[in-house]
């Protein structure tokens, strides 16, 4: 989808062209909401099993809030409360919540749980399975932990090329869920060179919010000289913003915030876009855009791709508790 027409500026000063959709998307947004809830209805403390979300200054928001983030299970206590993260877990984390007796709360996003339903459909009919990912990202950590013994996981062409697989009439593949939609694209073709019978879900598994981000880029890469994304460096999603921009030739960068722009960037630049990763707060987009006309971009427009009305709802631990109040 094309974006709708703008102007790119008259040449008479510098200009920022701020791209929508950006920020958070609907499963971040119910992850942070169900931190937050959580927090309300019990109390800290509330235990996080990694970040809720791959963002410096939400963890940090919500770990002031009370929320204690822990790397695994065995750092919360017998019978405490567990909130497990966006990105989704394998099912070796809930057998450890089980026994430990924890009180979870679900915040996987739907997307992902889509992923791994996905999974273990696919599986249950023999067919060996490519996962199309980043190596030890939470997300495919989850995934390729739904069916282990049946599961490949491929990043580049390169790997599709030394996969060995023993029945190649019985392949199925799957993607993590914020990839590059150009790159994967390139990797499915190669996938159904070599297999020919392989098999992907019935919907592309990369989710609505990436898809639109990387699209927006896209359209707005021949009018603007720099690309600045509003990210952290762990977030698979705002990563794969930058490659995008850098593909089609737009110096980009990922900043966690107007702290980590180089004023050098900005020399000689006339118009610049500003995006944000699924897991970045829009207060940090606006100090950017304020960090900017301080320094001379002044003139602003906003370009809008789709308008996304996407929302998901609570787990139902907390719908249930919610409405017992």
């Amino acid at each position: 989808m094309p974006l709708r027409p703008f102007s790119p500026g008259n040449g008479a000063g510098k200009k920022i062209f701020l791209l929508k959709p950006r920020g958070f998307c609907a499963g971040v947004v119910r992850a942070i909401d169900v931190v937050k809830i959580a927090l309300d209805l019990y109390g800290p403390p509330v235990y996080v099993r990694k970040e809720i979300v791959h963002n410096k200054h939400v963890v940090d928001e919500l770990r002031d809030a009370g929320a204690v983030f822990v790397e695994e299970l065995d750092e919360v206590p017998v019978g405490g409360r567990a909130i497990f993260s966006a990105h989704g877990v394998a099912p070796s984390v809930r057998k450890q919540a089980k026994e430990r007796n924890l009180h979870v709360i679900d915040a996987t996003c739907p997307l992902v749980t889509k992923v791994h339903l996905e999974a273990v459909r696919f599986a249950r009919d023999g067919s060996s399975i490519v996962l199309i990912g980043h190596k030890d990202h939470d997300e495919v950590i989850g995934t390729l932990g739904e069916v282990p013994d049946q599961s490949y996981l491929v990043e580049t062409v390169d790997d599709v090329d030394n996969l060995a697989i023993a029945d190649p009439t019985r392949v199925r593949y799957l993607t993590q869920t914020t990839l590059s939609l150009d790159e994967t694209r390139e990797i499915i073709a190669r996938l159904k060179q070599r297999f020919p019978l392989i098999q992907g879900p019935p919907a592309q598994d990369i989710c609505y919010a990436t898809e639109n981000r990387q699209m927006a880029v896209k359209g707005v890469s021949e009018h603007c000289d720099l690309l600045l994304v509003v990210g952290s460096q762990n977030s698979s999603n705002s990563k794969r913003l930058v490659e995008v921009g850098d593909n089609f030739g737009v110096r980009s960068y990922l900043v966690n915030d107007k702290g980590d722009i180089d004023t050098l960037w900005l020399e000689g630049v006339k118009n610049v876009a500003v995006t944000a990763g699924a897991s970045a707060p829009e207060y940090l987009v606006r100090e950017l855009v304020e960090f900017l006309r301080h320094r001379g971009f002044h003139d602003m427009e906003e370009i809008e791709l789709v308008e996304e009305d996407v929302r998901f709802s609570l787990p139902s631990e907390l719908t249930v508790m919610n409405s017992a109040r």
